[in-house]
């Protein structure tokens, strides 16, 4: 009986692939539908988070209610990836004025650390944990920058779900327990990590519930007290006291300095759609940089997972990557030619440069001043028409390790990513912004907005955007299966601190690629290897102009969990 039932099933699959048919929810690598609602949408890196924005936009609260509520939600079921000690970025689009707003909520560098004091030290490059790479966390300023413009709800009722899930507690996911199992040996040694992310002497497992009450009292108090309560009130001053004590630079007048900047999104067009990202100090105008390039070649035609459309995509990523590691860095502190970078007549000088037939071992940044002349995110639409695409990150995952006393929260090592250089446009300097790899993505078309996504993951974040863009437009595929498709990843550019690409770097793919293709690379130069794991975390909301409903999805490769009503 066995026997028959397996030949039968074989007998059916043979005939399903000779009729090219795949499934009815869509391609095979797809993990679901999309989730489709008109009221609203949310779409997060954790189920709970999710539920927790749909309950404040069932509550009359904004998009951006919501968004902040859920940001405080994973700050306590992912830690692993954000929290209250790391930075923000944010695009929003304002339904009554139908016009994009970007946040840089992004921290700076200690004013009492210099680069002189990294050299008395001998150390040529910043550590990745404990007190060195300590920037001022912004995310909180960011919450309430994005509430004052837009938020309908009390910032109590919009942080109430985070603070009673703190005390409560909540069960851990499967993923982030992963991960937290891999924090814990490293950043242990640091003070007051383990008292609140490894109470029992080890990481909480999954299905485990976990509550940290440190956090709800921090969260109270900003509720009640505002930002005042943490960049000039008793959070400052813990931050201060454990900065001091072991050894860090960050203060409390660093805190109450803190300021985030309103700025305004940058664009470039591909193929009728205006793909939007926020201007350096973080890395989002590469994926305009690398959509340029790509625009002049017939994608279509080459075909998803094609050897020459994965040929091309990596080396216009060399190319973008090279600029970035030279150009990307803080607008306060030097000229970055931002317009000049995202021009058209940019991108044709630089793509000459591209062998169709040859993986290239180095490239170097452009001139366009001359030639032209382990993060979440989450994405929030509501029954208004706004919609808020939000990034929010500690950096390395759990961040430095410095938990300070009582908070519940570790801070931020965003600083890891100066350049110890002088000449260096990254280079460090008391009270400027590091180079940042979190980036917001938005989409509009005819003046309409049609798309707020993102994917977390360091340096794979323009590489993925623009995946997944190109998959939508160029490759038909919907929201869902944009996110689902197997990955590549190119590594080994130069960086922006200061490393450079010698050897033509790495492509890095995820399985569900063909052989053959594998094969072509490898002939055209390519150092292919397969890979778990490094491809990010996608979500995005979609709006539909026609019929006014939302489209959510939420990647496999995560937690995630996109929901609407």
């Amino acid at each position: 009986m066995l026997k028959l039932v397996f030949v039968t099933l074989v007998i059916v699959y043979l005939s399903s692939e000779i009729r090219g048919f795949d499934r009815v929810t869509g391609r095979s690598f797809a993990s679901r539908s999309e989730v489709i609602a008109s009221n609203g949408m949310a779409a997060t890196s954790q189920p709970l988070a999710t539920q927790v924005a749909l309950d404040i936009l069932k509550q009359g609260g904004s998009a951006v209610d919501a968004a902040i509520a859920a940001n405080a939600m994973l700050g306590l079921v992912e830690p692993t990836g954000c929290g209250m000690g790391g930075d923000l970025f944010a695009i929003v689009w304002d339904a009554k004025t139908k016009k994009l707003h970007g946040l840089n909520a992004s921290g700076r560098s200690p004013a009492s650390l210099t680069l002189e004091e990294f050299e008395k030290r001998g150390i040529t490059s910043i550590p990745k944990y404990g007190p060195l790479p300590v920037t001022v966390p912004g995310c909180v300023d960011g919450w309430f920058e994005l509430h004052g413009k837009f938020g309908n709800l009390d910032m109590a009722e919009v942080l109430a779900p985070a603070i009673r899930y703190s005390r409560e507690g909540f069960p851990l996911s499967e993923l982030i327990a992963h991960y937290w199992a891999k924090s814990v040996p490293r950043l242990s040694k640091y003070e007051g990590f383990s008292e609140t992310f490894a109470p029992a002497g080890r990481a909480p497992a999954k299905g485990e519930i976990f509550k940290n009450p440190r956090l709800a009292n921090t969260l109270e108090s900003i509720a009640t007290g505002g930002r005042a309560a943490f960049y000039k009130g008793d959070v400052a001053r813990s931050i201060d006291a454990y900065m001091k004590r072991v050894g860090g630079f960050l203060t409390y007048e660093d805190m109450a300095a803190h300021t985030s900047t309103w700025v305004e999104p940058v664009s470039t067009n591909y193929r009728g759609y205006d793909v939007w990202q926020l201007p350096p100090n973080g890395q989002g105008i590469a994926v305009l940089q690398l959509l340029n390039l790509l625009e002049p070649y017939d994608v279509r035609s080459m075909g998803f997972g094609s050897p020459e459309y994965m040929h091309v995509f990596t080396e216009a990523k060399k190319l973008v990557f090279e600029d970035r590691a030279k150009y990307y860095a803080d607008m306060e502190f030097g000229r970055i030619p931002v317009e000049e970078l995202i021009s058209k007549e940019y991108a044709a000088v630089r793509g000459a440069l591209i062998d169709p037939e040859k993986a290239a071992k180095t490239f170097n940044a452009g001139n366009p001043a001359l030639e032209h002349g382990d993060t979440v995110y989450l994405c929030v639409a509501d029954s208004e028409g706004n919609m808020v695409s939000l990034i929010q990150s500690n950096y390395r995952g759990m961040g430095s390790g410095c938990t300070p006393d009582g908070l519940g929260f570790i801070l931020q090592d965003r600083g890891e990513l100066f350049a110890l250089e002088r000449d260096h446009l990254n280079g460090y300097a008391p009270s400027k912004r590091p180079f940042h790899t979190i980036i917001p993505g938005f989409v509009t078309k005819d003046g309409q907005p049609r798309l707020a996504f993102g994917v977390m993951g360091g340096a794979t974040q323009p590489q993925a955007q623009v995946q997944v863009l190109i998959n939508m437009i160029d490759f038909d595929m919907n929201l869902q299966e944009a996110g689902d498709a197997p990955r590549m990843l190119h590594s080994g550019s130069s960086q922006p601190t200061g490393e450079s690409m010698t050897d033509g770097g790495r492509v890095q793919v995820e399985s569900g690629f063909q052989m053959e293709t594998i094969r072509e690379l490898l002939e055209r130069g390519h150092d292919v290897r397969f890979a778990v794991g490094p491809f990010g975390g996608y979500q995005a909301v979609a709006f539909d102009p026609a019929t006014g409903v939302y489209y959510g999805a939420s990647e496999s490769r995560k937690d995630g969990h996109a929901a609407g009503y």
